[in-house]
């Protein structure tokens, strides 16, 4: 048998930190001081914490060499820790699910440091409505107290004298547009949403508007927003909750086509799923409809092999597409938002996404505003409430 290292691996000398009374009684300064080395393997599911031994052998082997288990200087306990655990890597038919594993993260030409960042940075099970409770941050001015002023709002530079002033140029009709653009925290889940609205904003958004044929096998769209490479990496995962002539559940869009697919269902109620996958934040949950944005990193990086830039312009092409749904939203008269605060994990078991090829990335959704203001909105010249 012989092994090597996995394709990324970083370890994280980390300090944990706790109080006790009897240490501070003693003389101290009251706080128990842990380290610990942890291994970050993107590979996997979870971080480990790893010994002297562990580090030592992890060490000595490189991720590209394979190296007979009787030459590794290192003891087989350690060894056979270490490739039960898949920070090592073994050619074994029994290590099989693994090295496959491995495979999968190297074929997808990840650069290490963004796909360290991808991988342990996904939510299961978050609830941030109780995060904010617990931490006495669910307000503005409790955020001020408890955290403190935050940095300056507008960086200044210069001194009055210094500054080159603009001249404020009369607003037209787009600038009216923009002023409406305002995150919606309060949908009307009593009022459908008509098939024709849903898809006219589909189709603005989310749409491919042509295609670059080079070959049968290579395919370039046009969207209306700008992507890496030209490349449209970005799958769109749908939770239609209150559509005219839709079934509520599970869709993927199908950018060429401008077509629903419909998916398995939801484990649980189809509100309580939404309100899982966002976090509990629960002034989302009632959106006409949700679209979970997907990137499918093996396209982008077929192109930009572990490239340093390539996880920031996937990133990048998110907020394109929620700022044209924001405005084509408001320009239909309804209400838009986008949350990164999302339980990852849970989202891609339900619309059996692999994380290594195609991952969660953030969720927008559109739909009726409700009339009444619930839950507080940034709406700071009222143009949004005062209308209404």
């Amino acid at each position: 048998m012989r092994v090597r290292r996995c394709a990324v691996l970083f370890l994280e000398p980390r300090e944990e930190v706790r109080f006790e009374w009897e240490q501070l009684l003693s003389g101290g300064d009251g706080l128990i001081r842990r380290r610990r080395w942890m291994a970050l393997a993107p590979h996997l599911d979870r971080e480990m914490e790893v010994d002297a031994d562990a580090r030592e052998c992890l060490g000595v082997l490189g991720p590209s060499e394979w190296v007979r288990i009787d030459e590794v200087p290192a003891p087989r306990s350690v060894i056979d820790r270490l490739v039960e655990e898949g920070l090592l890597i073994c050619d074994a038919a029994e290590h099989a699910v693994m090295r496959e594993r491995d495979e999968v993260l190297r074929n997808t030409y990840w650069h290490p440091l963004a796909a360290t960042l991808h991988a342990f940075t996904r939510w299961s099970g978050v609830d941030t409505v109780q995060n904010m409770k617990d931490s006495g941050t669910e307000t503005a001015a409790q955020m001020r107290e408890v955290l403190g002023a935050p940095p300056i709002e507008a960086e200044v530079r210069s001194d009055e004298d210094g500054r080159l002033m603009l001249p404020r140029i009369a607003a037209n009709a787009f600038d009216d547009l923009l002023a409406r653009r305002v995150t919606c925290r309060n949908f009307d889940a009593n009022r459908k949403l008509p098939l024709e609205l849903f898809a006219q904003l589909l189709q603005r958004v989310f749409a491919a508007q042509a295609e670059v044929r080079v070959s049968d096998d290579t395919v370039f769209l046009k969207k209306n927003v700008p992507s890496g490479g030209g490349l449209h990496p970005m799958e769109c995962y749908l939770m239609v909750q209150h559509v005219e002539g839709v079934v509520p559940g599970l869709y993927h869009y199908h950018a060429q086509h401008h077509a629903l697919e419909p998916m398995s269902g939801a484990d649980k109620p189809l509100r309580e799923f939404m309100m899982d996958m966002v976090a509990q934040q629960h002034w989302f949950a009632d959106a006409h409809v949700m679209v979970l944005l997907s990137p499918r990193f093996d396209r982008t990086f077929w192109k930009y092999r572990h490239h340093a830039k390539g996880y920031r312009v996937v990133a990048l092409e998110a907020g394109h597409l929620s700022q044209t749904l924001y405005l084509a939203a408001t320009e239909a008269g309804l209400g838009a938002f986008i949350t990164g605060a999302i339980n990852e994990k849970e989202l891609e078991q339900a619309f059996g996404l692999d994380p290594i090829h195609q991952g969660a990335l953030a969720i927008c959704g559109f739909g009726w505003r409700g009339e009444v203001m619930e839950t507080a909105e940034l709406d700071p010249a009222g143009t949004v409430w005062t209308a209404a």
